[in-house]
């Protein structure tokens, strides 16, 4: 236990340690960073002849004087007794923020405090910690302490009675389910936290992978290499393990264009992640970027639905994901409404963004369009935590890696689809017992139908309300849950059904977890994809006309301010759209 010996002399802190237990005052001088010296080399720091009369005296004054109360804290694994890097809450009754410390030298506590722009009672105020002991410093009264591990261990919230002479408060967290157990580790693709706080931040959340946007550039004439929003550093093209199952690659790249032209033209945003080379290519025209992305075997990510812009890059850069969970989700309340390009009429979902389920829906149906399509985006998630209100990894993509986990197989996995992304709920499924991401061949005829199996399991927190399976954009099974308690204390609801397919398509599966104040959580799979010989995915008539309108209306926003090179790739993606719209069903 850490004595409290708050600002001490040499002198006076040579007579409190005297008066512990050898071994404890080694360890704690040991930890702590001190250095050991010869009582003879005492005079080098204070007056060897002036001692004080009692030390203790002196400590126990100087501790009545402190209006603070110094609490220490451990948050352990409940199952095993060891420390846990966990992210924690602490606030007063007054409502102010407080911010635990480690409490060893070599431990570490980073401090996270952002408050929405769009509406100021949407905050994030955290700190997290590295497995090791906490201290703060409190006056006495009521606290609420929240503790927090990742996705996969129940919270734990509690009252703290601040006082003199409290003991250490202990938090022992328990896992509702062991991700890694079965094969699937998590990863944020969208991440504005500098490199440095990430070997703190990603055990505290538990996030296997992460993206860190080192070189981000809002204007389309200044190329990411200049950027202005980049983190300082040298960040090399490599993979930086902070231990065995938690990684970060640091050279990764944000388009997200506000002014074009010297001017304020909104264009969105476009990531790309896992490249070689720093880019020095400004965001116009965007063909040249997404020839060098690939070509160093960098993921694409579209990074929202409905930037003015994000349809037409589809066909022109052909991006690799989908942020299905992106970072407009956030654990403290939904805020950024009525926000861009609003849903079209079809999807009878007003603007699209009036509220957190319009805004996830709206998602699902843009994604939904582009498969249709026939463009084979897999799901990815995001946060942008270092600019939101949100935690690492509260959005989050699972892949699925039975042979263990690397930082080569995670990304290769992604790029396949072998994934669901989520915001609270485990959703293990598979199609006629293949894993998501899987492309079923069929050599059967148009009016043959083909039956797949649809089976898994939801593992939640709290029981999830309904599962769907989609089939081609289009709800085709609906199964309101009935869940069983595991000995873990999760949610398990099973799911077993049988879809007919004709011709090409493909099958996800995607499920909603209701909480309190019409909150929810949901998770998603990647797509199951069917190609019939001679029968290519035919999109609605709705969806496609809805691509061509989008590009249509970019064009005719961007005719007096883009390039007439920018143009041209505008006029490509709208020709390859009309195509696309002449086979619509």
């Amino acid at each position: 236990m850490r004595p409290q010996v708050p600002d001490l002399t040499v002198g006076e802190l040579f007579g409190v340690v005297l008066t512990f237990d050898d071994s404890v005052a080694s360890h704690y001088l040991h930890t702590n960073g001190f250095k050991a010296i010869a009582l003879r080399d005492l005079a080098r720091y204070v007056d060897p002849e002036q001692t004080p009369a009692d030390a203790l005296a002196i400590v126990e004054k100087r501790k009545g004087e402190r209006k603070e109360v110094l609490v220490e804290g451990e948050i352990v694994d409940a199952e095993n007794g060891k420390p846990l890097a966990s992210r924690v809450y602490i606030r007063g009754m007054d409502g102010a923020w407080h911010f635990p410390k480690t409490a060893f030298a070599r431990g570490s506590a980073v401090r996270y405090e952002r408050r929405s722009g769009f509406n100021t009672n949407a905050v994030e105020m955290h700190t997290t910690l590295s497995a090791h002991p906490f201290r703060a410093e409190l006056l006495p009264g009521r606290y609420t302490f929240t503790v927090e591990h990742g996705k996969e261990v129940f919270p734990e919230t509690r009252e703290v009675m601040v006082q003199r002479d409290m003991t250490k408060v202990e938090f022992r967290l328990r896992r509702w389910v062991n991700m890694a157990e079965f094969g699937w580790y998590s990863g944020d693709t969208h991440v504005h936290r500098d490199p440095g706080d990430l070997a703190n931040v990603m055990p505290a959340e538990d996030v296997n992978v992460a993206f860190p946007l080192v070189y981000w550039t809002t204007d389309a004439d200044v190329p990411p290499s200049r950027g202005n929003k980049n983190f300082k550093g040298d960040f090399t093209a490599a993979p930086v393990n902070v231990d065995a199952t938690h990684v970060f690659y640091p050279r990764n790249t944000e388009y997200e264009i506000f002014t074009t032209a010297k001017r304020p033209h909104t264009l969105g945003a476009l990531l790309a992640v896992n490249h070689r080379t720093v880019f020095d290519l400004p965001a116009l025209p965007i063909s040249p970027i997404a020839e060098r992305a690939h070509a160093e075997g960098a993921l694409l990510d579209l990074e929202k639905h409905n930037w003015p812009w994000s349809m037409a890059l589809v066909p022109l850069v052909r991006p690799d994901l989908f942020e299905l969970a992106n970072n407009h989700h956030w654990e403290t309340e939904f805020s950024i409404t009525n926000w861009a390009v609003p849903a079209p009429a079809w999807m009878n979902l007003g603007s699209g963004s009036d509220n957190e389920r319009q805004w996830t829906l709206y998602g699902f149906l843009n994604y939904y369009a582009l498969l249709d399509c026939g463009f084979r985006l897999s799901p990815a998630a995001g946060t942008a935590n270092g600019v939101h209100p949100v935690p690492l990894g509260f959005s989050r993509v699972y892949v699925h890696l039975p042979r263990g986990f690397s930082y080569e197989a995670w990304v290769n996995g992604l790029k396949a689809g072998h994934s669901f992304v989520t915001t609270g709920p485990m959703l293990f499924a598979t199609v006629n017992g293949e894993d998501a991401g899987y492309l079923f061949k069929s050599p059967l005829g148009a009016k043959d139908k083909q039956r797949f199996h649809v089976e898994g399991d939801v593992v939640s927190a709290e029981r999830v309300s309904r599962i769907e399976v989609i089939a081609n954009g289009v709800v085709v099974r609906t199964i309101n849950s009935v869940a069983t308690r595991s000995q873990t204390g999760a949610q398990r609801s099973h799911f077993d059904e049988e879809v007919e397919l004709i011709g090409s398509g493909w099958i996800a599966v995607r499920c909603w977890e209701e909480r309190a104040n019409g909150r929810f959580r949901f998770a998603h799979t990647a797509p199951w994809l069917v190609e019939a010989d001679g029968l290519p995915l035919r999109p609605r008539r709705e969806e496609a006309e809805f691509l061509v309108k989008q590009v249509e209306a970019e064009i005719a926003r961007s005719r007096e301010v883009l390039s007439s090179e920018a143009l041209d790739e505008y006029r490509r993606a709208l020709s390859a759209y009309r195509s696309i719209a002449e086979t619509a069903k």
